[in-house]
């Protein structure tokens, strides 16, 4: 069974009112268009031609979520619990009502995701720097009571950062964050992180005197080009910048947030979570072999693949429920019983674990959603 899918853009404030209406060929939105969700998630389903919606069909049972994600501003920092937490955490707020201002695990799964982009330029910033770097970072910037009192925090312990991180939002630290963002604001030269530096003096001026500013400058700040893509594990800090991306993650809502928005931040439950461990977070860039190529990640919530289409057929088979969502030029897709179905630019087409395989054809772009391989398998 083949259904067509689309979805009404979500107007989340960093919405971008371009990036989703030049994908789809369209004049500029009135408001900010910030996702389109296709996916049977309660909180907006997808629907479904003809009428309905896409969790009427699935009865809510999709392990994925799919989406169309347009920044034109950043996103809240936050960082998403493992599996363990997740359920630990649905079973300590059992007795808070769903719409509890103190809830923080809105059902008990882990929420791992991986971004691909779209537009030419997709900014992120995605785990901790390195603490040496931090502090290089820090010794090109004027000194000022600020930044000496973060370097010194920095250099305090085996577990400088998770404290940093807790200093930083306790609410105690305004006075340096104040201090380190006119340092930021300032900075001239420092030729190394001029990129990085300019990206945090940007978030400065969407969020003045937020200490998720200062968070932000002990992130890694990273630039994806198009087709190249990012995992966010469990844990891991991060937040998305600017740009239009292909997003897929685990069927959840569970997400602690660290600055940079003007919803609740835990600290304490935050701090719980976040993997504090400073490192790289690696870039995907698949080598294309052929019209599809795979995003390999570490869990079996989701795959996702592109597949470039130059008017031959190409065949994928089906391994449980999918989604083929089109991004570029003139495509179609077919099932075993069905008539070619044409998808438009922006919109999907949900096939049924019933199917063997879905013959895509055209010359274009699409991704394609799936359950992933369990591991071992």
């Amino acid at each position: 069974m083949l259904l067509s899918l689309s979805n009404v853009p979500r107007d989340y404030a960093w919405g971008s009112q371009t990036l989703l209406a030049e994908l789809e060929g369209r004049a500029p939105a009135a408001a900010p268009e910030a996702e389109v969700w296709f996916g049977d998630h309660p909180g907006d389903p997808a629907d479904v031609r003809g009428g309905s919606t896409l969790d009427a069909v699935t009865g809510g049972t999709l392990p994925y979520l799919l989406k169309l994600l347009a920044a034109a501003s950043p996103l809240s920092i936050q960082v998403h619990p493992t599996i363990e937490q997740a359920r630990a955490g649905w079973a300590r707020e059992a007795g808070l009502a769903a719409d509890d201002p103190a809830r923080n695990y809105r059902d008990d799964n882990h929420k791992p995701e991986l971004i691909v982009a779209l537009s030419d330029r997709f900014e992120s910033l995605s785990g901790l720097r390195p603490v040496r770097d931090t502090l290089r970072l820090l010794g090109s910037l004027d000194v000022n009571p600020g930044v000496t009192a973060l370097s010194e925090r920095l250099g305090s312990g085996d577990d400088a950062l998770r404290d940093t991180l807790g200093w930083l939002l306790s609410g105690d630290a305004q006075p340096a964050v104040d201090d380190i963002i006119c340092a930021v604001s300032a900075a001239e030269g420092a030729r190394e992180w001029q990129t990085t530096l300019g990206a945090v003096s940007a978030i400065a001026d969407v969020y003045p005197g937020d200490p998720g500013v200062v968070v932000a400058l002990l992130m890694n700040h990273v630039v994806l080009r198009r087709g190249e893509g990012i995992f966010l594990r469990a844990g891991l800090l991060h937040a998305y910048i600017a740009g239009l991306g292909v997003e897929i993650m685990a069927a959840s809502d569970n997400v602690l947030r660290g600055g940079l928005t003007p919803k609740r931040i835990d600290v304490d439950e935050l701090l719980s979570i976040v993997d504090a461990t400073p490192g790289e977070v690696p870039v995907l860039r698949p080598e294309q072999a052929g019209p599809v190529i795979d995003y390999e990640v570490p869990i079996d919530d989701f795959s996702l693949r592109r597949v470039v289409l130059t008017g031959a057929d190409v065949a994928i088979p089906v391994t449980g429920p999918t989604m083929i969502l089109a991004t570029e030029g003139r495509v179609s897709v077919r099932g075993g019983a069905d008539e070619a179905i044409a998808i438009a630019v922006g919109a999907a087409v949900f096939a049924s674990d019933d199917e063997d395989e879905i013959i895509l054809t055209g010359i274009g772009e699409v991704f394609v959603a799936a359950p992933g391989v369990p591991r071992g398998a």
